[in-house]
């Protein structure tokens, strides 16, 4: 039996992959960074809106207002209230590591307890000074870490591009 128009045309949403993997992060960490790098597309001209961003990126306004709080209390982000209130980055794209936003959003990066470099996570499992397999979940934890250091916001966000006026504006520099 042939299958219908309906059987046959594709998926019209992106599949959901979250916390299926060996080492995962969950949607708190993936619209956190999407927020940040909305944040950061809009560094240096003021505050952002919430509502803007939450249309923009197709994500519920209450969970963006949710992470904006994590985000600032990490000193990630700060808060402008009234009407052209919004978020902003706490400092340059390029000082800001994302090893540092996801630890923020998602908590440590070990992909076992035992392998956290948290303070006294050494308590959490009683087999870590004898476990043989302590040292993979290290050495993943420390890869990740490593992955996210080596990347900055900044390195998420495109460059604005820089054009030279016509002459008749003065021929100053502007960014698009």
């Amino acid at each position: 039996m042939a299958p219908t128009a309906t059987e046959s045309a594709p998926a019209a949403h992106r599949p959901s992959f979250h916390g299926t993997g060996a080492v995962a992060f969950s949607t708190k960490g993936e619209y956190g960074v999407r927020l940040m790098v909305q944040l950061g597309r809009h560094y240096g001209t003021g505050p952002a809106s919430l509502a803007e961003i939450a249309a923009a990126e197709d994500m519920p306004r209450a969970y963006l207002e949710q992470l904006a709080f994590v985000l600032r209390d990490a000193g990630l982000v700060v808060s402008t209230r009234g009407a052209h209130g919004g978020y902003e980055l706490g400092r340059a794209p390029s000082s800001i590591p994302m090893s540092e936003v996801l630890r923020a959003l998602e908590g440590p990066l070990a992909p076992m307890i035992c392998a956290t470099d948290e303070p006294g996570h050494d308590l959490a499992c009683d087999r870590t000074s004898s476990c043989t397999v302590n040292l993979l979940w290290i050495r993943v934890r420390d890869a990740v870490a490593g992955a996210l250091d080596g990347v900055t916001l900044a390195d998420l966000v495109p460059q604005r591009l820089v054009s030279i006026q016509p002459a008749a504006s003065e021929g100053a520099l502007t960014a698009s």
